[in-house]
């Protein structure tokens, strides 16, 4: 007997009703890069575990899925030469270093491919999803970041989603607390520590505090920064205050500061711009602006992020290349517009016509009608054989076709067809220019 088949966990198969969704998905992020000025690229799954290991903090290490080599056998001591990407920021990183004679600076790329992640499979979280990025690399420059911003609103809004936060902090704050603290060189376990409130509440990030050995004097000066209420300009000026004697944490209240008049001077279409201070992201490399979206009525976690990274490329060997950059989790906004119902009927039909079959004669029409509207854009099928017509109904039906087109006897001797709408049951006759004018109109 055969085994069954499966999949690993974490994966998924997608049937072509999801797959059309996904797409959808995927369009309307790229149509906004593309009006944005970026440009697309692709890297391989594979990259050296000495180009990823070390980038995204103890946590982020551990889930590097590791390959090991054909034929090899896992001995103690073995450290594998190569895995599978973790994320696409740090492969773009290496791939703006390799290729920097090649590109013009400021460099803007968008990338839509899978990443893996060794992670424990739970909803809205897998080992296998896509990621949907855009990074710009050669400027400081914080209109990038306020860019950035407007198009998170303009791609969630252009999903239909109507209640949604882009969640902001800077990094330069984080290290001005730890600073002012006490703690200066505690910075990345406390922004770890930090970053899990809403898993874990404040309790819980006490207590991790507590656990990495943060001072009892320190999280007592941090304590009033969990419940920072106002408007994002009341934020400001706490922060202002808390952090006057910190040079770095002055300067990242500048540059948020910026982003923050500059996005709502302009205006958004959907988003709440949020400052979150206690948002960390736990990337070791964010150097400045970090970004977090969540959709308010679904219990998901967020489903974009992103934020600047001054010394990435640095790290391969290229100094002085500021990037900023933010990804959509397509699998997490898959499953938001799944829950409020978002996605078009438009996204889920692939085919417009479908051409019922009466026989050889009728068949062979059919095969020249189909080629006509295939040439003026209007998708359609011919069904493969004269079956009954309940069978080809019914597949229409299933396939949600909107029309089918039917040539008996009559319309092959007129040089006519009849189309029924599959929806409110009318039917016409019409010559094939009649009815691709309809189907364009």
């Amino acid at each position: 007997m055969s085994n069954k088949p499966s999949i690993v966990k974490g994966t998924r198969d997608f049937l072509p009703d999801v797959m059309a969704k996904r797409n959808h998905i995927f369009d309307t992020i790229k149509q906004v890069f593309v009006k944005y000025g970026f440009l697309p690229i692709e890297t391989p799954a594979m990259e050296t575990t000495e180009t990823l290991m070390g980038k995204y903090g103890e946590e982020g290490d551990r889930l590097i899925f590791k390959i090991l080599p054909r034929g090899d056998k896992l001995k103690d001591g073995f450290k594998p030469e190569e895995a599978l990407r973790y994320d696409l920021t740090v492969p773009f990183a290496r791939f703006v270093v390799m290729n920097q004679n090649e590109i013009t600076f400021p460099f803007k790329r968008y990338q839509i491919q899978p990443v893996w992640r060794a992670d424990r499979p739970q909803k809205g979280r897998y080992r296998e999803f896509y990621q949907c990025d855009a990074d710009v690399v050669g400027s400081d420059s914080l209109v990038y970041e306020v860019e950035l911003v407007q198009i998170f609103d303009e791609v969630l809004s252009n999903l239909g989603l109507t209640d949604f936060s882009v969640k902001i902090n800077n990094r330069k704050i984080l290290s001005g607390i730890a600073e002012v603290c006490g703690e200066a060189d505690k910075i990345i376990p406390i922004t770890v520590a930090i970053d899990k409130l809403d898993k874990i509440g404040k309790d819980g990030v006490i207590k991790e505090l507590e656990e990495r050995g943060i001072s009892h004097k320190a999280i007592k000066k941090i304590d009033p920064l969990f419940s920072l209420t106002g408007s994002n300009q009341d934020k400001l000026k706490t922060l202002k205050d808390f952090l006057a004697d910190s040079e770095i944490g002055l300067k990242g209240i500048e540059e948020l500061t910026y982003v923050i008049d500059q996005v709502e001077g302009m205006g958004l279409r959907k988003a709440k711009l949020e400052l979150e201070v206690t948002l960390a992201r736990g990337l070791n490399y964010y150097t400045g602006a970090i970004f977090e979206v969540a959709a308010n009525n679904v219990k998901i976690g967020s489903i974009c992020g992103g934020g600047r990274y001054d010394d990435l490329t640095a790290l391969f060997g290229l100094s002085g290349t500021s990037g900023v950059g933010i990804s959509f989790g397509a699998d997490r906004i898959y499953d938001v517009m799944s829950e409020l119902n978002l996605f078009p009927e438009s996204a889920l039909q692939s085919t417009k016509v479908l051409f019922i079959n009466f026989g050889e004669d009728e068949q062979n029409q059919s095969m020249k009608y189909a080629k006509h509207l295939r040439d003026t854009g209007i998708s359609c099928e011919v069904y493969p054989s004269a079956a009954k017509m309940k069978k080809q109904m019914k597949y229409a039906n299933d396939r949600s076709i909107p029309y089918v087109v039917m040539i008996g006897s009559d319309e092959l001797k007129n040089g006519t067809l009849t189309y029924k709408n599959m929806e409110s049951g009318e039917q016409e006759t019409a010559n094939i220019n009649q009815l691709i004018a309809e189907f364009n109109s």
